[in-house]
């Protein structure tokens, strides 16, 4: 299916050359302020085109709201968002009709539906990923205003050129605390001032020539996007098969050309033993100068038994090498035949740097999607009656809130202790 979310819902449409792409979100909050303003810089940063280091398709993806608002704010009705695709060449796929291309999703889609688009990937295409980007920018809205939520991704490695810290952590197993610091200060600014949108500029000068190595030689190559969300809710996520850590993964492995996903210390923690991986309590201050609790250290990456713990939620990425290369390949012909084939279209020769911004809405739309999902629990509970004393709550027990902090439970209601 087409649609993710259970309540911010949102719904895809369009293919790489149809007339258009775009969305409908259904669920969004009424009362938010929204225009094309608000959407447009993350569609922006999206798009192809930006440098030498992406494809030439010239595409504006300007966007256009057609539904769910008026004066400025949603009605809370169906929010409906298009793009058209302008730059559109479906006669540089001709060859499709003959040959599947390797790792394209030509012979999966015959083998599902029968038939597949003519022209580009058809809804396999990254192009698909608009609508993705679009209802993002709407759902991170709402979580800034409401909760001064941050996210921001970077790309981390291109091949085998990589940030520091994941030669370190490869090492150690363990995150190291440069990292950890630059999680809490890096920015999109930071992120954008590079073609490559990595923060680090000696490490972007490596990667963007290893990009254009590729390029140069008519080929492709992956790499990985590291996504870290601040000034998360806490009490998000549910405790069996939707884990937050889970929505994510599965967010996150729905964008095109995806292979890997870790959070927190990954793979790195199965080299380490429990007493160096685990996360101690320590008592902190919050965003407000209230006491909470928090951990010493967030090997957990923000989320233990799949629910948010008010700590920074930090993840990685692994994007393959993109399909399309302007190489001739030896392949096979739908009824067997062996060929060659030499793809004409236009490509990405790394698909990291515009892949930023798709992974910001994906990591978007989960937190949203959730934080609706609790405050509907909080505020079915608030109706009922304040519970008894019991011992499933410890004294002196603290309430998730919106934004993520911490208060202490009203005097009357709370446990007594001995």
């Amino acid at each position: 299916m087409s649609t993710f979310g259970t309540h911010f819902r949102v719904t895809t449409f369009g293919e790489s050359h149809c007339k258009g792409v775009g969305c409908i979100i259904d669920g969004c909050p009424p009362g938010l302020a929204l225009t094309e303003d608000d959407i447009q810089p993350q569609l922006t940063r999206r798009r192809p085109g930006q440098s030498n280091l992406t494809t030439p398709r010239d595409e504006k993806d300007r966007v256009t709201i057609l539904s769910g608002t008026e004066f400025g704010h949603t009605l809370g009705t169906p929010i409906g968002l298009t793009v058209p695709n302008q730059d559109q060449r479906p006669h540089d796929y001709t060859e499709t009709d003959l040959f599947p291309r390797p790792s394209h999703a030509d012979w999966t889609y015959l083998l599902k539906y029968g038939l597949k688009a003519s022209s580009g990937g058809g809804r396999a295409s990254a192009r698909e990923t608009i609508g993705r980007v679009a209802a993002g920018a709407v759902a991170e809205k709402f979580l800034k205003e409401a909760f001064g939520t941050e996210i921001v991704a970077f790309v981390s490695s291109v091949g085998k050129v990589a940030m520091p810290f994941i030669e370190e952590q490869n090492e150690t197993g363990m995150p190291s605390q440069e990292f950890v610091d630059m999680l809490s200060t890096v920015s999109r600014e930071t992120v954008d001032a590079e073609p490559t949108r990595c923060p680090d500029k000696e490490v972007s000068k490596k990667m963007t020539q290893r990009i254009i190595e590729a390029k140069e030689a008519n080929d492709s190559i992956g790499g990985t996007v590291t996504c870290v969300i601040r000034h998360v809710p806490t009490g998000l996520g549910e405790p069996c098969f939707d884990k937050l850590e889970a929505k994510l993964a599965h967010a996150m492995l729905s964008i095109p050309a995806t292979k890997a996903f870790e959070i927190g210390s990954g793979f790195g923690g199965t080299q380490v033993p429990g007493h160096l991986h685990n996360d101690a309590w320590v008592q902190k201050v919050g965003r407000k100068g209230q006491k909470v609790l928090g951990t010493k250290t967030n090997y957990s990456g923000g989320i233990q038994g799949g629910i948010t713990n008010g700590e920074n939620i930090y993840f990685r990425i692994g994007f393959k090498s993109p399909a399309t290369i302007s190489q001739e390949q030896q392949t096979t012909s739908y009824n067997g035949v062996d060929g060659v084939l030499a793809t004409r279209g236009r490509h990405d020769p790394c698909v990291v740097p515009r892949a930023t911004p798709i992974v910001e809405a994906m990591a978007a739309l989960v937190i949203m999607d959730a934080v609706m999902m609790q405050l509907a629990r909080q505020s079915a509970a608030s109706l009922l009656p304040p519970m008894p004393d019991t011992p499933l709550r410890p004294a002196p027990f603290v309430m998730a809130v919106p934004g993520g902090l911490a208060v202490k439970v009203d005097e009357s209601t709370k446990p007594k202790t001995e």
